[in-house]
């Protein structure tokens, strides 16, 4: 079989289980169990937010991997219990109960993992350093991917930035938001989530922002940083291309189906 190398752009939302979306996103007709198997259809990727609240059954994996078209992807938010801590040194334990409760069932369709971190969070380099060397880079025999959802403005500064890159991890790139922005590419991938979907836009957004978001997707697919985010230290040379993940998320989340829809077709 061929390798792939070309950089790929997914877009996707959070979760597919939505009361408000039906009618919207899901036809009326359609029966709750297939909502999985249509949103997969419509998108490339979701992020399932079920596992940051606890562990998830192996069978569900099994299930979702099953549903899901070949070139599907999930990624997944990792537990709060081994983010929400006053020493994250001490997460290992919380880390090795996830990635062992099945994750590898989804296969080739395990794609980041999500480590979201309180907006009270405060960077210490050292035991973030201590947290990040306990992430484990395989999980039966899968090439794993991380990226780190800061939230506290003290880790806009170039020791996370390199300490980030020090472990190929990603920094999630938060579009649209309050939350400080580190649009640093740090990983072999990129994992943006944006967050300014509106009511007043049919599609979630103008169409003057949908397009901005597909040209970024683009440029951060290649490698290079867009000149309208915000990195933390200069922009470093294009080091070639890199796929990217890229969610509507929050805002207002009836439109998200709409917003991402409309940047594939862009895409």
């Amino acid at each position: 079989m061929a390798t792939r190398t070309k950089p790929h752009i997914r877009v996707g939302i959070g979760g597919w289980t939505y009361a408000p979306w039906r009618g919207v996103f899901y036809p009326d007709d359609l029966t709750q169990k297939r909502e999985l198997e249509y949103a997969s259809r419509q998108l490339t990727t979701i992020e399932i937010n079920g596992t940051f609240y606890g562990l998830q059954k192996p069978e569900s994996y099994m299930k979702w991997h099953d549903e899901t078209p070949d070139d599907f992807a999930f990624a997944l938010k990792a537990p709060r219990y081994a983010t929400n801590r006053r020493v994250l040194a001490e997460a290992g334990d919380s880390i090795e109960r996830f990635f062992g409760s099945g994750l590898e069932h989804l296969k080739q369709k395990l794609g980041p993992i999500n480590w979201q971190f309180a907006t009270t969070k405060q960077f210490d380099a050292e035991d973030f350093e201590a947290f990040l060397a306990l992430l484990p880079k395989k999980l039966d025999g899968l090439t794993l991917r991380h990226a780190v959802e800061v939230r506290h403005e003290s880790f806009r500064t170039e020791t996370f930035v390199t300490l980030a890159r020090k472990y190929d991890v990603a920094i999630v790139l938060a579009g649209d938001s309050d939350y400080p922005q580190i649009a640093n590419i740090t990983a072999p991938f990129v994992y943006a989530r944006i967050m300014g979907t509106s009511d007043a836009q049919a599609q979630g957004y103008s169409k003057k922002a949908l397009d901005a978001w597909a040209e970024r997707a683009r440029q951060l697919a290649a490698g290079t940083v867009p000149d309208d985010l915000q990195p933390v230290e200069a922009k470093a040379a294009a080091k070639g291309g890199r796929d990217v993940y890229l969610y509507v998320i929050s805002g207002f989340k009836e439109r998200n189906p709409a917003a991402a829809k409309a940047i594939i077709e862009r895409l």
